[in-house]
This record gives C-alpha cells, sequence and structure tokens, in this order.
C-alpha cells in the first residue's frame, strides 16, 4: 500500500551505507516515485538517486491473472523503460564513464489483492470506499515486486514478497476515507487506497502476516536478498570474463 510522490529527481546521501558493505556501487538508483519506498530505503541506510521515467502501466499486464506475474511484468518493464534512458544518456546527472562499478536500478511494483480480484490505485473516492468496505470482511493481501538491474552490464535479480493485513471491522465503519482526505493522505496513489503506517489506519489494524515495510511496498528483506545475489552474479560474471 505504497504512497506516492511527484518528485522527478533526487538524491539521498546517508552515512553507514550497506551496498558498501555487500560489495556493490552506491548510491542506486531508485527508479520510484513511492514517498515509501524512499522512507524505507532511509530506514535501511541505502543511499539512493532519485530518477523516474514513468510507463504506460494499464497497458501492461492482466489484472485477471497471477497477481505474483503482474507486479513481476510491470517491475520489469520500469527497470528496462528506465535502464533504456540511462544507456541513451537521457540524464545528465548519470555518466556511465565517470562511475566505476556501474549503477545499479531499482523499481518496483505493488497490488493489492482481495478474494482473488487485483486492487490497484482506486480510480475515485467512491472506489476506495468500497476498497475499504472489503476489508471489514475478509483480508487484503499486498504483492509486491522488486527488479534489481546493473547497468551497464544488465545483469538483472528479481523477486516478490507479500503480506496480509489483518483489519478489524470497525474499519468500515468509520468514515476512513474522508477523514483520511481531510489529512491531505493521497489515498488515489496507494494500491488498495490505504497506508497501514498511517495512524488513522493503523488503529483498525489487528495485525499482519509478514512484515509492515512489505506492505508499504519494499519489503527490506528482499532488497537484501536481492543485492547479495546481484553480486553473487556480477563476481561470476567478472570470473567468466578473466
Amino acid at each position: 500500500m505504497e504512497s506516492k510522490t511527484n518528485s522527478n529527481v533526487e538524491e539521498e546521501k546517508i552515512v553507514g551505507d550497506p551496498l558498501a558493505e555487500i560489495g556493490l556501487p552506491s548510491p542506486i538508483i531508485l527508479g520510484s516515485g513511492s514517498f515509501t519506498r524512499k522512507l524505507i530505503l532511509k530506514e535501511m541506510s541505502i543511499p539512493y538517486k532519485l530518477m523516474v521515467r514513468p510507463i504506460d502501466e494499464k497497458g501492461l499486464g492482466d489484472r485477471s491473472g497471477s497477481p505474483h506475474d503482474l507486479v513481476s511484468l510491470l517491475a520489469k518493464a520500469k527497470g528496462d523503460h528506465l535502464v533504456s534512458g540511462i544507456m541513451n544518456n537521457e540524464s545528465s546527472d548519470l555518466t556511465l564513464e565517470e562511475r566505476e562499478g556501474g549503477w545499479i536500478v531499482l523499481t518496483g511494483d505493488q497490488v493489492v489483492t482481495h478474494d482473488d480480484t487485483i486492487l490497484e490505485k482506486p480510480e475515485s473516492i467512491e472506489e476506495a470506499k468500497d476498497f475499504v468496505s472489503r476489508y471489514a470482511k475478509s483480508p487484503p493481501r499486498t504483492v509486491g515486486a522488486v527488479v534489481l538491474t546493473h547497468v551497464p552490464s544488465m545483469i538483472q535479480v528479481a523477486g516478490v514478497d507479500s503480506a496480509q493485513i489483518n483489519f478489524a471491522s470497525s474499519v468500515a465503519d468509520c468514515d476512513l476515507i474522508e477523514k483520511l482526505l481531510e489529512e491531505g493522505a493521497p489515498v488515489l496513489d496507494c494500491a488498495g487506497g490505504l497506508m497501514v503506517e498511517h495512524p488513522l489506519v493503523r488503529e483498525h489494524v489487528e495485525g499482519i502476516d509478514g512484515t509492515e515495510d512489505s506492505v508499504m511496498g519494499l519489503s527490506k528483506d528482499l532488497v537484501i536478498a536481492l543485492l547479495r545475489d546481484l553480486k553473487d552474479k556480477l563476481d561470476q560474471s567478472s570470473n567468466s570474463e578473466q
């Protein structure tokens, strides 16, 4: 249940870089405008440079099929599109020749599922309210994909994580969406229409089967596992060329 901002270029520098500990170039390129993904990377002390190159998400994938396949497809499409821009030197901030070790691009996608139906960002306030009414009857799940792409080798790793949010029935009885809107919460920019980290939402959460960071749009465990996997693949590629 990620939330997004509209920033196009932004850089975050943090002391204590796990990328350096793993042996990967730092900072990464975050190809997402999601506020919660930026927040989670800060919590992980992973430095990033933000570079957003939007795609037509609605034109890709099968919303009636597997949510795992859908988020994997969209996260990869976002990564491939962004990497294409980098390789074509569309950003003056990124110079491959001056970057020892290249760049690592992180892209992701998330949907909410409920009773085998994929829920993306609500298209209206009424649809957001409908989503919430469903959560009172049975728990939704978040399904989120992460893709890491190394530039210029084009080595890519990917994974999917999911979590279930168990809401109290009170979530449908309190005008929650209206209250969130009054506080300026980006309801229409969140998959499933809710942010579990928001205090107004949190008070109706009975528990999470999984991790809160996964629900927020970026599983910390998955990111670390993929970074290590990418490092292994880069080492293998380097050894095979020697």
